[in-house]
């Protein structure tokens, strides 16, 4: 299969994405994990410099080689659903307010995914802060913005998950796959 078969599921922390994924993966789907949450655990078991609250831009770089990666190891045989995807990097830097490197450009130009993506609005009700996830609600909605115009500027289709439980959330998916 092509890339085409490469589902990325995005939005602003806190709003369901992992749990989707998760729900998906038990249904016997690929699926690739977040960049951002990996990069925050491992660089915390480690005492690294690349947390998004200390060095954003080295962050985003890691964050880009990890979707580099994931990107390359995902099977080319089957469906695989992204928790976020290389245009996240994107959409993360231009909240910042920081320019997105070249390379990050080229990489998102280069590396596509199926061109119909998943995003999930900020979720208030479900909304939890927790040792990974410091952002506030208010920038959990920021964040969701800025990634859905990003996917959009690379011109992707980007269509929302509704509020519902994670059955139906999957469903949605799946009827829009097919």
């Amino acid at each position: 299969m092509p890339e085409s078969s490469f589902t990325v599921i995005t939005g602003g922390p806190g709003s369901g994405k992992s749990t989707l994924i998760r729900h998906l993966a038990g249904r016997g789907f690929a699926t690739k994990p977040e960049a951002g949450r990996a990069v925050i655990q491992d660089q915390v078991a480690i005492s690294g410099p690349a947390l998004p609250w200390s060095d954003p831009g080295l962050f985003a770089e890691l964050m880009l080689a990890w979707d580099l990666r994931s990107y390359r190891e995902a099977s080319r045989d089957e469906p695989v659903l992204f928790d976020r995807g290389l245009v996240d990097t994107v959409g993360y830097l231009v909240l910042l307010g920081r320019p997105v490197p070249r390379h990050l450009d080229a990489a998102a130009r280069t590396f596509r995914y199926h061109p119909r993506v998943f995003a999930a609005p900020p979720w208030p009700e479900i909304y939890e802060q927790d040792s990974e996830r410091r952002q506030s609600l208010d920038e959990a909605e920021r964040t969701y913005e800025a990634c859905v115009a990003a996917y959009a500027g690379y011109g992707y289709e980007v269509v929302t998950l509704p509020r519902a439980p994670v059955e139906q959330r999957a469903r949605f998916v799946l009827d829009r796959l097919a």
